[in-house]
């Protein structure tokens, strides 16, 4: 996104939400103007919410940064070094989370910190985690696991100060593509939040990378127009009776967490 482009969207959303996520796929801390955008939320008193792989954090100099105030939590999803670096060392890429970590406790007390491994779901991804991640994790912050991480887990469990882990099971980015999951659901997309392209463009949610659920493109209107047309509209009045109206909707399986939401028939 352009730091123009930002900047509109800041402007426009900054009376309608409590923070903004710096992520619709990709790692957002390769933005070129990341930190400008920091300070474009500073400016406006826009809380980020900042999820990163944290590869990036190994520069002493970004890893300061981001100890900002207006940053009110980070989340580190480290199942994504394994999956994209299968043969790379480890504590390599721990060492300056860790270092980050240990900083942030010290200086900013009030920031939470995720470290998630949202691939669980099997045995194998269980023993991976706890291998390559929880060990190394009880040894640098003398924690110790209430109970072994298995299948059937617990999705928050606190270590130190506002440090948590944070566990849950693998999903699949919805595509039009894909086989029709279910016609009825809930979800909060358009409830609790939505998301908007690069390029401008205005989608319920953030699983939507492909712009499936095109609600119009904030070159042309405003960000609350777009939340306000008939097809969102149409989709909020779906989920609050349970139908699934948006075709990428009903081939998302991530719409399933929230089945005990429907009342059965």
């Amino acid at each position: 996104m352009s730091r123009d482009m930002f900047q509109k969207v800041i402007a426009q959303v900054k009376d309608l939400t409590e923070e903004v996520t710096f992520h619709l796929m990709g790692e957002p801390m390769t933005h070129p103007d990341f930190f400008e955008f920091l300070k474009v939320c500073e400016e406006n008193h826009v809380p980020v919410n900042l999820t990163t792989n944290g590869t990036l954090l190994k520069y002493p100099e970004r890893a300061q940064k981001l100890l900002t105030p207006i940053i009110r939590q980070v989340n580190f999803s480290l199942q994504s070094f394994t999956s994209n670096f299968p043969e790379k060392d480890v504590m390599s890429y721990l060492a300056p989370i860790f270092e980050f970590t240990r900083r942030a406790l010290e200086v900013r007390p009030d920031l939470y910190i995720n470290y998630r491994l949202w691939n669980m779901g099997s045995r194998e991804d269980t023993e991976m985690a706890n291998q390559h991640f929880l060990k190394p994790i009880e040894a640098e912050f003398g924690y110790k696991l209430e109970a072994p991480v298995d299948v059937a887990f617990k999705k928050s469990r606190h270590v130190v100060g506002r440090l948590y882990l944070h566990f849950d099971s693998r999903f699949e980015w919805p595509t039009l593509q894909a086989p029709v999951s279910s016609e009825s659901g809930y979800c909060y997309g358009l409830k609790s939040h939505f998301a908007i392209h690069a390029d401008g463009t205005v989608v319920p949610c953030c699983l939507d990378k492909e712009k499936g659920v095109d609600l119009g493109n904030i070159s042309a209107l405003t960000v609350l127009e777009a939340l306000n047309s008939d097809r969102a509209r149409h989709m909020r009045q779906g989920f609050d009776q349970f139908k699934v109206c948006e075709e990428l909707c009903k081939r998302c399986t991530f719409i399933r967490r929230f089945d005990s939401k429907v009342p059965a028939i």
